[in-house]
């Protein structure tokens, strides 16, 4: 039985390894970002509990303040240019999806903090996010020219919000479950995971279009 449960855990490495190969993926290790929402202290790396915070709510504090500071690497020195970038007609700039973040994660607060159902905002949060929550044409237009230190104020504020708020709650709500929510039975974890993973979604579009920005290729 014990060679059996070597055998299985060797094959699954070994499957794994070659999977990622194959898809073309390397391992990534973070390296320590910029900006000040965060002290030079705090261990990025260890995910779990955190102090000031009930157990599952801290560890989820601990998942989102790493991807944060994962899709700010790409984005650090960029110019009001490089911002604006657009690939095509149809593609988003890097400036608006940072405001997008925001945008996605205030209106997360609305909802899960302030009880309002989706979409049912004030007229003073719809004016300063809606264009970014919704991206496209609109946005397009309208967000450009704004430099870097612009998008990352609005994603500190937001985020100082959220963990305020979440500091005055326990596990117990975290875990309440929404049983009208679009997707289906859905707990204020997934609700606040899904902020999490939408950042992630997001880095990789940073990453491709840095990759394709005119000041990269004159480097």
């Amino acid at each position: 039985m014990k060679n059996n449960t070597t055998t299985s855990r060797r094959n699954f490495i070994k499957k794994s390894t070659l999977f990622a190969v194959g898809a073309g993926s390397t391992i990534a290790f973070p390296t320590p970002t910029f900006g000040n929402h965060k002290s030079d202290s705090e261990k990025i790396n260890v995910i779990g509990p955190k102090e000031g915070y009930s157990s599952q709510i801290g560890t989820l504090v601990s998942m989102m303040n790493w991807m944060r500071n994962t899709i700010l690497m790409p984005v650090k020195g960029m110019s009001v240019e490089d911002l604006d970038f657009l690939i095509d007609d149809k593609a988003n700039s890097i400036g608006a999806m940072l405001w997008h973040l925001a945008a996605t994660e205030r209106f997360y607060q609305i909802h899960t903090f302030e009880g309002k159902k989706w979409g049912d905002w004030s007229l003073k949060d719809k004016k300063e996010w809606e264009i970014a929550s919704g991206l496209g044409d609109k946005a397009r237009q309208k967000i450009k020219g704004n430099s870097l230190d612009f998008y990352l104020e609005k994603l500190e504020n937001t985020r100082k919000n959220t963990l305020q708020e979440f500091a005055k709650r326990d596990d117990n709500w975290l875990m309440k479950v929404d049983e009208d929510w679009f997707w289906g039975p859905t707990n204020n974890y997934c609700k606040w995971f899904h902020v999490c993973e939408h950042e992630s979604n997001h880095n990789g579009q940073f990453k491709f279009i840095k990759s394709r920005l005119p000041s990269s290729k004159e480097e």
